[in-house]
């Protein structure tokens, strides 16, 4: 079986960096997929992306060297193992809030002993190596969401969950469960009430022996969460990385047209 790149990195010492798939295009994985990410995860919780759609996605991304990551729609054992299935070199599960969910977790991804997780990995047989079946356990990443109030409540249970390897923290829906509408949504927290709440699941991670990512909206507080000690940090994802790269472009033209105009300069045939 190829090694999972992102447990290299981490024997290494080095944080991961995670990028973000919403949209449903083979192309745009692929081109994603050249940019750089040590990995780069599917979104089938929110994203527009459906099953059918992921496979080619993690097809596209395959020649490149990416890791693949699945964020599947909930902790449901079908759709956790058909991302798996598929080739996903990791899963994280949504809405995680209890140590007897986080065992569910881990036993949809994990094979008999361990878990109850069905043979059959279609794609991953064949993108993953023929010896699959024997080396998927210790490959394959289990990542569980932090994001509500119960769940913050109840990190060292969930953390200290056997077969468990990260925990992921959702800043959004986090704050939201934990302040309800005091803020606004969104990622990159500077509240210190979520900042001191972001590092405490980071800090109960690493106390139970495993891993933390963050999702971020920006390369900044990226950079600010790995110096915090964060394993894996997601930045952004493609739809508000095209956006983001529209809007600089329209507002630098029609500043650079404006600029034009100023100085009395011709463009184009005089007009």
């Amino acid at each position: 079986m190829i090694p999972n790149k992102i447990r290299q990195l981490w024997a290494e010492g080095k944080p991961v960096i995670n990028g973000w798939l919403s949209t449903s295009s083979p192309f745009i994985a692929e081109i994603m997929a050249h940019q750089g990410y040590d990995s780069l995860t599917i979104d089938l919780q929110h994203g527009l992306v459906s099953y059918e759609a992921a496979t080619s996605m993690l097809q596209a991304m395959g020649a490149t060297g990416v890791v693949p990551l699945v964020r599947v729609p909930w902790l449901d054992a079908g759709d956790i193992m058909k991302a798996l299935d598929a080739g996903g070199y990791g899963v994280i599960c949504p809405m995680v809030n209890t140590r007897a969910e986080a065992e569910r977790l881990v036993s949809y991804v994990r094979y008999p002993p361990e878990g109850v997780r069905s043979f059959g990995p279609t794609r991953a047989n064949f993108s993953a190596g023929v010896d699959y079946g024997s080396n998927a356990d210790r490959e394959i990443l289990c990542f569980a969401m932090i994001e509500t109030a119960e769940a913050y409540a109840n990190i060292d249970a969930i953390a200290s969950t056997p077969g468990l390897d990260g925990i992921y923290i959702g800043p959004a829906d986090l704050t939201l469960g934990l302040t309800g509408r005091r803020y606004p949504t969104g990622f990159d927290r500077q509240e210190p009430e979520m900042t001191e709440a972001i590092r405490h699941i980071l800090d109960r991670s690493h106390k139970a022996g495993i891993r933390a990512a963050l999702h971020n909206g920006s390369a900044a507080y990226a950079a600010k969460a790995v110096s915090w000690g964060f394993d894996l940090v997601t930045i952004s994802n493609d739809v508000r990385l095209l956006a983001g790269a529209a809007i600089a472009s329209v507002t630098e033209t029609r500043r650079l047209i404006g600029e034009s105009a100023a100085a009395g300069l011709k463009i184009d045939g005089g007009y």
